[in-house]
């Protein structure tokens, strides 16, 4: 079947109205009417080539939700009506450790929502600022918030168990004192999840006009990073950071606001590399340095159901698809509090 979508042809080019075909659901398969797509960074990044390999026509977008109009023969975990999400993740070899593990997100042979090699045409996935997507069953998330909140559901997909899966893992709760660097479309989920997850919430910006928005989200404390004195003030404090921000910075002024055996786990992807923290920061406290990659998909549900039990949902500035170069131009001056959700019903014209 043909699509309406929004796509680029090249590296240089803007997104752009273009018809794309979607396979049939096979016996596995859920066909999903898109609602809503949320606008990740990573689909900027990738969409004009600034990281490798990719592939055209690209149509980005991870951060789905909308509801099921169709489902195979074999399907039994989601009906006709559903409200269900997709997140980065459509397929995976589903017999390694990691798959076995419901941690589908290392998998050697994940695939991606867009850019990754399929059988469908045009050869790699397209992604959800289009109509319709038809996802393998595996891969499908169940969304529970109320319908009203659907569009600020969507950035959960990414932006929430990117920000969620560190903090499960490190085992954030009462009695932790977290810091979130950065007050983004990461950031304020961050700050969010921490917040709910029973934590001692310390917000790290370098704007001052951020204090307030930050503590809104539910931070505790508000730190302006540029500010020495706020900084030292908070030495040896902290049991974890959870660092967003996508930009190469110095580690190190972090490094010293963790106690001994605190991690800073990063979330962010930088086009280039951070500077190299100096090694006695960290093995003169035991200190950690840890990355984490969004999470399988047993953890993204878990993480929306926290957030649904929660009345958790990311800020959100709705957009037209024919809004989405301005918004990608908007996005890189910080200029969105804090994500954009593209409604797709305006792919129709």
């Amino acid at each position: 079947m043909t699509i309406k979508a929004y796509g680029a042809h090249a590296g240089n080019l803007p997104l752009e109205p273009i018809d794309i075909a979607r396979r049939a659901p096979g016996a596995h398969d859920v066909k999903i009417d898109i609602a809503y797509c949320g606008v990740c960074h990573s689909d900027l990044h990738q969409v004009r080539a600034e990281w490798a390999g990719t592939r055209y026509p690209c149509v980005p977008g991870h951060e789905i939700v909308g509801r099921v109009s169709a489902v195979g023969a074999h399907v039994s975990g989601h009906r006709v009506g559903d409200l269900v999400g997709v997140g980065c993740i459509v397929d995976s070899c589903k017999h390694c450790d990691d798959c076995g593990d419901g941690l589908e997100n290392y998998c050697d042979h994940m695939i991606g929502t867009y850019n990754s090699p399929t059988p469908d045409a045009p050869g790699h996935t397209l992604g959800g600022y289009s109509q319709q997507i038809v996802v393998h069953e595996r891969y499908v998330l169940r969304v529970r918030h109320p319908e009203a909140q659907l569009a600020a559901v969507a950035p959960l997909l990414c932006a929430g168990i990117t920000t969620y899966s560190p903090l499960r893992h490190w085992k954030v709760g009462p009695g932790h004192t977290v810091g979130v660097v950065g007050i983004g479309g990461l950031g304020h989920m961050g700050i969010k999840l921490a917040h709910a997850m029973g934590a001692h919430v310390v917000a790290f910006t370098t704007s001052e006009s951020k204090r307030e928005a930050a503590r809104a989200l539910g931070a505790h404390e508000v730190v302006v990073s540029r500010n020495a004195d706020e900084m030292a003030a908070h030495s040896k404090r902290l049991d974890f950071i959870l660092n967003t921000v996508a930009a190469p910075h110095d580690l190190d002024a972090f490094f010293a606001l963790l106690k001994r055996d605190g991690t800073m786990t990063l979330v962010g992807a930088p086009a280039s590399p951070h500077p190299s923290p100096a090694v006695f920061n960290l093995i003169m406290k035991r200190r950690s340095l840890a990355g984490s990659m969004i999470g399988g998909i047993p953890e993204t549900q878990e993480m929306l159901d926290f957030c649904a039990g929660h009345g958790i949902v990311a800020d959100i500035e709705m957009i037209r698809a024919d809004q989405i170069n301005a918004a990608y131009e908007r996005m890189l001056k910080g200029d969105v509090k804090y994500r954009f959700v593209i409604d797709c019903a305006s792919l129709a014209g």
